[in-house]
This record gives structure tokens, sequence and C-alpha cells, in this order.
């Protein structure tokens, strides 16, 4: 059976694939990504392919198993500083990627780039994040939520809690 790399161009047969360290270790990592990333990253890596040249198998096996830990962590690393990259940035991520391959300079080096996105996203959701509990702060809809939790029935707890307690020990008393 020869199969034909979507990313890379490469004609090779199954067993000969699986002969080969590189595309052994590729599979592999390829077998352990999320499914829904498949596509995707088959194009991502695809950047990467020199000009007049196949992407060697060892260096698929290199790109997509730099790519693993990140992707299974959900974390990345940019500037020393560690961003939340859950799946669905991942996918944006790689879209977005896809979208303004005329703009990229090829063949991409690393993947400075795709986590220099990642990182964006992550920024962006924190600081929403931030601007909503500012105006909960500023609105004092946090103060509300607290207060609620405080009373209860229209009473506050500690009264109600002391209230409870006299009841609990004048039925007590009568027990007697």
């Amino acid at each position: 059976m020869r199969l034909t790399c979507q990313a890379c161009g490469a004609v090779i047969s199954l067993d000969s694939a699986l002969g080969h360290n590189g595309a052994r270790e590729a599979v592999q990592v390829a077998l352990q990504l999320p499914a829904p990333l498949g596509k995707l990253l088959v194009q991502y890596v695809a950047l990467f392919r020199p000009a007049q040249r196949q992407l060697s198998m060892d260096r698929l096996s290199s790109l997509l198993g730099e790519l693993l830990p990140m992707i299974d962590s959900g974390k990345v690393e940019r500037g020393g500083r560690i961003f939340s990259a859950p799946q669905n940035y991942w996918q944006q991520a790689l879209e977005e990627m896809m979208a303004r391959r005329s703009d990229l300079t090829l063949p991409l080096k690393s993947h400075g780039y795709l986590i220099t996105i990642l990182a964006g996203y992550s920024d962006k959701a924190e600081a929403k994040a931030e601007a909503k509990a500012e105006e909960r702060k500023r609105t004092g809809a946090d103060k509300f939520s607290n207060t609620a939790k405080v009373v209860k029935s229209g009473v506050p707890v500690s009264l109600r809690d002391t209230l409870t307690q006299l009841n609990q020990g004048a039925s007590n008393e009568d027990q007697r």
C-alpha cells in the first residue's frame, strides 16, 4: 500500500513508513493528537516544507512532538509567561494561520507565530474576565451576591442561628 502525505507530499509504502524511525514516531505522535485538530495540524506542518523539497519524516516527527505537550497541557509559554491554550484556542489559531498563509514567510522555522497567536487569545480572554470582575466591583454586584449568602428569609444568618439555638434551648427546658 502506498501513502501520500498531505503535509510533505512524500509517497511511501506503509511498510517503509513504519520501518523508518522518524515516520514511525510521527505516526505515534499523530495518533496522540486530538482528532478535531488533525486536519489543521497537517496543513500547519506543511508550512514548514522547504520550497523545492519534501518535509523529512524526522522533521515532521519533531514538529508534531513539539506541539503535543503544549496541546495536552493546554498551556504555552511566551516571553517567560505561561498562557492558557485550551483546544478551541488551538483550532482558532491554526485556522487563522491557514487564512494568513499568503502573508507568511515560508517555510516556517519555528512555532513562534502560532504561540504568539495563542498567547494573544489568552491575553484577550484574561482582559475580558478582568473587565467583568472590575465591572462587578464597580456596580456592587459582588456585594449583592455576598448579601444573598448572608441573609436568608429576611433574617441575617447569625441572628437566625442565635434564634434557632434559643428556641432549641427553650424546647429542651420544656421537656424537663
